[in-house]
């Protein structure tokens, strides 16, 4: 065994960001462990870090390019491949304009350094302006209540959770996701830690979930009624005079406009709304404005609704106006060793938002692209500027967006699709053309994004460990020569290790990270130190003031006034989402070491509503909305609050060569969601609150 090597790498599936030591040969992982020495993970890890083995050696994996013919897909060469997909992009956009051909680009491509570095080549060298992605089905209202208020999209606020001593959850789950827009591994132990030193941690869903249980402070609330309470939390603050910006005072306005627009948020109009008591409101309410200090943090269930966008905006002005922002304890701002904040800073310049709307139902466009809830009525509705052909990367929208079956159906009907993946999937087996993409044992691992909302700076990369099967180029690689193919440039530019050592001294911390003191860290991190206030000075609105009170949102309130929760007798309960700690999206559920054991894909709903629906545990229950039907085995439980089911996101691979992730059949909750349920303001999907009904399955 003396040849064995060790790699200290991060663990890039999902956004915490985890420190690994990877013991390994020349050919084959021997363990993958957590490291403890990592400043941001301390010796966290999940199960899904186990399995980066078992994406390198899935025997399911695509491994070289793919065409079909005849229906059936054939491997073919590269330069065949890239000739194809070029011959009939430029066919498509030659017989229906640049916006002919459509991109959907995954949530891999956000942990993926090179992808980041050259999707923008791609994307400019189609010249589409029908471009899709994730973030339009999880986290836009975040970069829309930023844009409006700071001037930047990626100015996201995180919660400084070494420091607070009381902290607010709406709507997340951060003991199983470890932080989403909040990179904070082993979060179950940092809430412990808040505890530990006379801190508080009340959690508000409508489920009582892993952070709620750990927390000890739960408060139940009716789905998509978190804007009420904070609007009302905020209407308290005003009442009782506990108002009281600090040090952002001087450079905020329309404190006066915010405290005309929630009068009509009260305890009692909450209470009435989310079903939370109104003296709680207050006394939470209180409680927070008095703390030394506190954060309110909105995420998941807060943003995949209807009112998404005033979530954000009311969880950002409730931690202002209390003084908790850009200070210690509150929502703070990191200063990252890479920062994409001033790489793209246009600081005194005006931005028009929304950008353009979109061709069929006028949905808005932020950060250069459309909802995804918009893209099959792109691709059905004839016209200029019908999507014809559709390039996907890492992306598996007909399991991950709202209404897939539609989308299915829709790509089913295009003149030509081509997929970067890793397997034939319910999306790719679309495709005309399925290039092979590469894993993370095989890549560059520098967290570009993740970094920006970590709770603490840090900085980490660490080259590939293997290399792709077959001979095949990394995934970057493939697209940066997709895209000189597109141009008829005969070369593909830097690596994204050049490129990251070219930036790298441009950044906050230039003078002692670079790539070689990162690949020379004795822990393969470097600690760059808590966050610090900074916000002041990089405000990028044109005043260079931050809005308290962007118009956008004012107007938006009189919709939430005039909202009534959407239950009917034909649909009488509502739906919400939820995520495990052994699955991340649909991409995933491939590997056998997470998917073993009972069947986690169920429907959890409360004992009452068992008991008149005359339901038995892990009995199958049909489940139906206005856009399709599912059926999957009851989880009964008090964990969720009456009237509300929850079934979790990632489920529901059909393709049998996928032997892992359809050895037992699950359902994907996506065939239930509707696409015509967005926030108007982002045109974020509304994937929580569907109205919905459940029966004995026959």
């Amino acid at each position: 065994m003396s040849n064995l090597k060790t790699q200290y790498r991060t663990c890039n599936i999902c956004e915490a960001m985890c420190g690994l030591v990877v013991t390994h040969d020349d050919t084959d992982v021997h363990s993958i462990k957590a490291n403890p020495a990592d400043p941001l993970s301390r010796g966290h890890i999940c199960p899904k870090a186990i399995a980066l083995q078992d994406f390198r050696t899935d025997a399911d994996r695509v491994t070289t390019p793919l065409k079909k013919v005849n229906g059936e897909f054939v491997p073919i060469s590269w330069d065949e491949a890239y000739e194809f997909a070029v011959e009939r992009l430029t066919a498509v956009q030659e017989a229906n304009g640049k916006d002919g051909v459509g991109v959907y680009l995954g949530n891999p491509n956000a942990h993926k350094f090179g992808n980041l570095l050259n999707l923008p080549g791609l994307v400019k060298a189609l010249g589409t302006t029908n471009r899709y992605s994730s973030a339009t089905a999880d986290q836009i209202p975040h970069h829309v209540a930023s844009i409006h208020m700071l001037g930047h999209p990626m100015l996201i606020p995180v919660p400084d959770v070494a420091r607070t001593d009381l902290m607010l959850i709406l709507g997340g789950n951060p003991v199983v996701s470890n932080g989403s827009m909040m990179t904070a591994p082993g979060f179950g132990k940092r809430m412990d830690e808040i505890k530990a030193r006379g801190g508080r941690v009340v959690v508000v869903d409508p489920r009582r979930t892993e952070t709620a249980e750990r927390a000890g402070e739960h408060l139940f609330i009716q789905p998509e009624t978190d804007a009420f309470l904070l609007f009302a939390l905020i209407h308290e603050i005003f009442a009782q005079g506990l108002e009281d910006l600090g040090a952002l005072a001087a450079v905020t306005d329309g404190v006066a406009a915010l405290k005309e627009a929630v009068q009509p948020f009260t305890a009692e109009k909450a209470a009435e709304m989310t079903g939370i008591k109104g003296q709680t409101i207050r006394d939470l309410a209180r409680s927070f404005a008095t703390a030394k200090s506190a954060v309110c943090y909105a995420r998941m269930g807060a943003s995949t609704q209807s009112f998404g966008s005033l979530c954000q905006w009311a969880s950002n002005a409730l931690n202002i106006i209390t003084g908790n922002f850009d200070s210690e304890g509150g929502a703070m701002f990191t200063t990252p060793a890479l920062d994409y904040v001033g790489m793209t800073s246009r600081k005194g310049k005006a931005r028009s938002y929304p950008e353009k709307r979109s061709r069929v139902s006028n949905q808005p466009l932020y950060n250069g692209e459309f909802p995804v809830s918009v893209m099959a009525e792109e691709m059905e509705t004839p016209g200029a500027g019908q999507i014809k052909a559709l390039v996907s990367v890492a992306g598996n929208p007909v399991l991950t967006a709202p209404n897939g079956q539609r989308i299915g159906r829709a790509l089913e009907q295009l003149d030509f699709m081509m997929s970067i993946d890793l397997h034939i999937n319910d999306t790719t087996r679309h495709a005309d053309l399925i290039l092979p993409a590469t894993v993370a044992l095989e890549e560059e691992v520098y967290d570009m994004v993740f970094h920006s909302f970590a709770v603490r700076n840090t900085a980490a990369f660490a080259g590939p460990i293997f290399a792709p099967p077959n001979g095949n180029p990394q995934e970057w690689e493939v697209i940066a020569r997709l895209t000189a193919k597109l141009t008829g440039s005969n070369r593909i530019g830097p690596s994204p290790t050049e490129v990251l050592g070219m930036m790298l001294p441009q950044g906050y911390h230039g003078d002692v990270v670079s790539v070689e003191a990162l690949l020379n860290a004795p822990s393969g991190s470097i600690d760059l130190g808590p966050l610090v206030p900074n916000i002041v000075e990089r405000l990028e609105t044109q005043d260079g003031r931050l809005n308290l009170a962007p118009e956008v949102f004012l107007a938006d309130l009189e919709r939430l006034l005039a909202f009534n929760p959407p239950v009917c007798e034909e649909f009488p309960m509502v739906m919400i989402g939820r995520r495990q700690v052994r699955s991340h999206n649909s991409w995933t559920q491939n590997s056998a070491r997470l998917v073993k054991g009972r069947n986690r894909c169920t429907v959890q709903l409360h004992p009452q509503d068992a008991a008149r629906l005359e339901l038995a545990e892990a009995q199958e229950v049909l489940v139906e909305s206005a856009v399709g039907t599912a059926t999957l085995p009851a989880e009964i439980t008090d964990e969720i609050a009456p009237g509300v089911i929850s079934i979790p996101q990632g489920w529901g691979q059909r393709q049998g060569n996928l032997s892992a992730a359809t050895k037992v059949q699950t359902v994907s909750i996506n065939d239930l969601t509707d696409d015509s349920r967005i926030d108007p303001i982002s045109g974020n999907a509304a994937f929580n609150g569907v109205p919905v009904r459940a029966s004995a399955a026959k």
